[in-house]
C-alpha cells in the first residue's frame, strides 16, 4: 500500500471498516471510586483499540456524545520502550526494565493503522466536539495531511508548538530538537471553546502597559481597526467623519464604537487618530490570549515514558470540553489526560494496549481526592 492509498479516505466504506474490525466482549476487572457526578462510570480499559471504538459505536450513552478527544499515540519510532518503580524513561534504559509499550509500527502501514482509529474517533465525536492530535516532527507532517483528509482542510484549527524539554547538548550533525506538535482539529464549525489565558507577570504588564492616566491608572492602546476591507456592513462605515484606513475595516460597529468613546476608553492622538485603551488592571485578572506555541515540559521522572505535562492537559481540557463532558484519550498510556479530567469535573474514557499504562493510570486516579465512579475493563481473554 502506498502513501496515496492510505490518505484516499472515503467516508462511503465506514460501515465496510466497521465490519471488518472483529468485536469484543469485555470482563470488569475492578471497580474504584464514588457517584459524585451524574449516573455514570467512568471506564478505564484494556485491550486493542481499534476494536474497543468499534464497541463505543454502539453505546448509546457514548456514541456522538464525546466532546474531546486527546491522543498521543506511538510516533513510528521502531523502537520499545521500558520502565521501571526506580526509572522510567525513553533515552536512559536499564536491561532488567519491564516493556511498557512496543512502538514498531512504521511507514505506510503506521499510517493506516492510524487511519482507521481517527476515522472511527470521528464518528464518536459528537457535532460539538473537537481531537488534539499529539505526534513528533518526523510523523507531523503526514499526520497533517492525513487529519485533512479524516476530518476535512476547514476543520483545522491550529498546529501547536509544544516545547517538550530544556535545551540537549547530544552531539548531532543538526539543530536541537525541544519540541514536538499537537494538531487541533474539530468535527464541525460549531466546537466547545472557553478560550485558555495566560497569568501575566508584573515585569510584563509594566513592559506592555507603559501610559499612565491621570488617575495613576496604567495602560496601553491598540488599533480599533483590522486587515481588510468591507464593502458592506457596520464595519466598513464612516464614524465620526473618519473612515477605516485604506485596506482596512473597524473592529466593531460605528454603535459601539460611539459607546466606547462616551466611557472614555478611546484615546485620541493630536492627529485625530483613534485608538482603544487598555488598562493595566484588565490584563492582571483577564490574562492574555494563549498563542499557538506552549512550553509544557514533561515530568522529568516520569512514571509511564510517555507521561506528558498535567497542566497542559488541563489547559486542553478547560479549553475544549465543559463541566460534566466525557472526554477520551485511546492511548491513554499513563493517564493524564483522564487525571486532568478527572480533576476538572468531566467524564472520562481512557483505552490502552499497554498491562502497564493500565496499572499506572488506575493508581494515579485512585489518589485523586473524591475520585468519580470509574470501571476498570479488559478485552475478554487478556491475562491482567
Amino acid at each position: 500500500m502506498n502513501l496515496e492509498q492510505v490518505l484516499d479516505v472515503n467516508t462511503k466504506n465506514i460501515d465496510s471498516l466497521i465490519n471488518s474490525i472483529p468485536n469484543v466482549e469485555f470482563e470488569k476487572v475492578s471497580h474504584h471510586g464514588h457517584r459524585i457526578l451524574d449516573n455514570w462510570d467512568d471506564l478505564l480499559i484494556l485491550g486493542d483499540n481499534l476494536k474497543i471504538l468499534k464497541a463505543l459505536l454502539n453505546n448509546k450513552n457514548i456514541y456522538k456524545r464525546v466532546n474531546l478527544i486527546y491522543i498521543d499515540p506511538p510516533f513510528a519510532t521502531n523502537q520499545s520502550f521500558s520502565g521501571s518503580e526506580d526509572r522510567t524513561a525513553t533515552i536512559s534504559r536499564s536491561l532488567n526494565d519491564e516493556i511498557a509499550y512496543h512502538d514498531t509500527v512504521i511507514g505506510t502501514e503506521y499510517l493506516e493503522f492510524l487511519k482507521e482509529r481517527l476515522i472511527l474517533m470521528r464518528e464518536i465525536l459528537s457535532d460539538e466536539g473537537s481531537i488534539y492530535v499529539h505526534i513528533d516532527l518526523k510523523m507531523g507532517h503526514y499526520m497533517k495531511i492525513l487529519m485533512d483528509e479524516v476530518f476535512g482542510r476547514n476543520r483545522f484549527i491550529n498546529d501547536i508548538t509544544r516545547i517538550k524539554c530544556s535545551p540537549k547538548n547530544f552531539a548531532r550533525k543538526g539543530y536541537g530538537n525541544i519540541k514536538d506538535m499537537i494538531l487541533f482539529y474539530s468535527k464541525t464549525k460549531n466546537y466547545i471553546w472557553n478560550e485558555p489565558r495566560k497569568k501575566m507577570g508584573e515585569e510584563e504588564i509594566a513592559r506592555l502597559f507603559p501610559k499612565v492616566d491621570r488617575d495613576g491608572r496604567c495602560y496601553t492602546t491598540t488599533p480599533l481597526h483590522a486587515p481588510g476591507e468591507t464593502k458592506n456592513g457596520d464595519t466598513g462605515k464612516e464614524w465620526k467623519g473618519l473612515k477605516p484606513p485604506p485596506g482596512r475595516h473597524w473592529r466593531c460597529s460605528p454603535k459601539e464604537l460611539t459607546r466606547l468613546d462616551g466611557e472614555g476608553l478611546i484615546e485620541w492622538s493630536q492627529s485625530g487618530n483613534p485608538r482603544k485603551i487598555i488598562y493595566a488592571d484588565e490584563a492582571r485578572v483577564n490574562g492574555k490570549k494563549m498563542q499557538d506555541i506552549w512550553e509544557f515540559k514533561d515530568p522529568p521522572y516520569p512514571k509511564y515514558p510517555t507521561e506528558k505535562n498535567l497542566d497542559m492537559l488541563k489547559t486542553i481540557v478547560n479549553a475544549s470540553s465543559n463541566l460534566g463532558d466525557i472526554v477520551m484519550d485511546s492511548f491513554c498510556g499513563s493517564g493524564t489526560t483522564l487525571v486532568a479530567a478527572e480533576i476538572l469535573g468531566k467524564h472520562w474514557i481512557g483505552i490502552d494496549t499497554s498491562k502497564a499504562a493500565i496499572k499506572i493510570s488506575e493508581v494515579r486516579l485512585k489518589k485523586q481526592k473524591n475520585v468519580s465512579a470509574f470501571t476498570v475493563l479488559k478485552e475478554k481473554g487478556l491475562k491482567v
